[in-house]
């Protein structure tokens, strides 16, 4: 079962549809750019438009496609500066919880 199909697929099978269908299975599959690549740029427009709720997921995504902690900073650093601060801060932050070890509570 995919994100989508968890998250909406009882309220809005259509949206899952194409959600699945076209943006992951053809927009994504797409020879013209790597998965790589995609990452970075949905990340930086995701960023840009302040929309964290999905950015949590593809930060994710991005590390998996090969993005480095070090990249993923810099995109969020340069875009402090075209997209706003609190964009950039607020991207830093699940950035950190992304990236930094599991805390043990014990401690």
């Amino acid at each position: 079962m995919t994100a989508a199909q968890k998250l909406i697929g009882d309220f809005a099978p259509k949206l899952v549809s194409l959600t699945d269908e076209t943006l992951f299975g053809d927009v994504w599959a797409r020879s013209e750019l790597s998965p790589r690549d995609r990452s970075l740029i949905t990340v930086a427009s995701l960023i840009t438009g302040g929309n964290t709720e999905q950015l949590r997921g593809h930060l994710t995504r991005a590390k998996d496609n090969g993005l480095t902690e070090t990249e993923l900073k810099e995109v969020i650093i340069h875009l402090a500066f075209y997209a706003g601060w609190p964009k950039a801060m607020s991207a830093i932050v699940l950035a950190k919880e992304l990236f930094s070890p599991e805390e043990d509570p014990g401690r």
